[in-house]
């Protein structure tokens, strides 16, 4: 990618960044996510800052945005759409729901039941959503960003492993930096409708951006780095559930895009690990003989596995 290219995707960061104080590296994972083609599931306590990230991503790259908030009552339907009767035509009119927009917040998702869950499936990995024999298609690009509160509060269904897996990535915000907490206690938390966040990128750059990861290449040796943490995920105790190939592909795409926003035609080992826990950690569950949890997984496999 040429140095404008990068000099954009920088400017996107920044421009994100400005709002989420303190949080550059979770901003440029997440526009990793949305350059890859993925999805992106972001996991931590209320208030810190996970709507203001999908708002402010969709803002600075100029994409429709919609939000739903997941509840125990909330049908398929409402986040698919459905047909109406209209009695002026004697005649049915299909009514889209939410998920037909180019950025979808679907905000703590493991507060809804099983099937609301699943119905973003075919969604997240078609891009299109069949409804009474009918397939239509969702906008390009299509993105969805899903919060999830910590399990082990009050009223939340984990996610099973084939909605877990659909997400490229999975990160968390944390507290705020002393630092960062004290502009934003000066700033009294100024919301987006109060900032203007400019658009960085228009959609034929997305799209130019998004269709050179392709091009980046990947040395045999890079694949034979990745091809060892795969392996090594799969053996041992450690490990219950080992990477999947569609979890290493996401692994070589996620690394791929972190190349490509960092000027470079070619992946290096530095690009996998930078997105490895991103791309791994709610891929991977420890085994019996392990005690810690996904990101001490990911530890173990940067400790034991070589880079060369």
């Amino acid at each position: 990618m040429s140095a404008p290219g990068k000099a954009l995707i920088d400017t996107a960061v920044n421009e994100v960044a400005s709002v989420l104080l303190g949080k550059e590296p979770q901003v440029r994972l997440a526009l990793c996510c949305l350059l890859a083609d993925g999805h992106l599931l972001i996991e931590d306590l209320p208030g810190m800052g996970k709507t203001t990230l999908s708002h402010a991503l969709a803002q600075v790259l100029g994409l429709s945005y919609k939000r739903v908030q997941f509840t125990s009552d909330l049908l398929p339907a409402d986040i698919l759409g459905l047909s109406i009767y209209h009695r002026e035509d004697n005649s049915f009119r299909f009514h889209p729901g939410p998920v037909f927009t180019q950025v979808l917040l679907a905000d703590e998702i493991n507060r809804s039941t099983p099937r609301t869950q699943s119905a973003l499936l075919e969604a997240m990995a078609e891009r299109q959503v069949t409804l009474e024999g009918e397939t239509r298609e969702l906008p390009e690009p299509f993105f969805v960003i899903a919060t999830q509160n910590p399990l082990e509060q009050s009223g939340t269904y984990p996610l099973p492993e084939s909605q877990l897996d659909r997400f490229l990535m999975r990160i968390e915000l944390g507290y705020p930096a002393p630092g960062a907490e004290r502009e934003m206690l000066r700033s009294m938390g100024q919301s987006l409708k109060q900032m203007s966040l400019r658009r960085c990128i228009d959609e034929a750059q997305l799209k130019q951006i998004r269709q050179a990861v392709d091009g980046v290449h990947a040395s045999d040796s890079l694949l034979d780095y990745i091809q060892r943490i795969a392996g090594r995920s799969r053996q041992g105790g450690e490990f219950a559930v080992g990477l999947s190939p569609r979890g290493v592909l996401a692994l070589l795409k996620s690394a791929k895009t972190w190349a490509l926003m960092d000027d470079r035609d070619h992946v290096l080992p530095d690009d996998v690990q930078a997105v490895l826990p991103a791309v791994t950690a709610h891929r991977l569950q420890p085994g019996g003989s392990f005690s810690g949890d996904g990101l001490a997984l990911v530890a173990l496999l940067h400790r034991e596995v070589d880079v060369v």
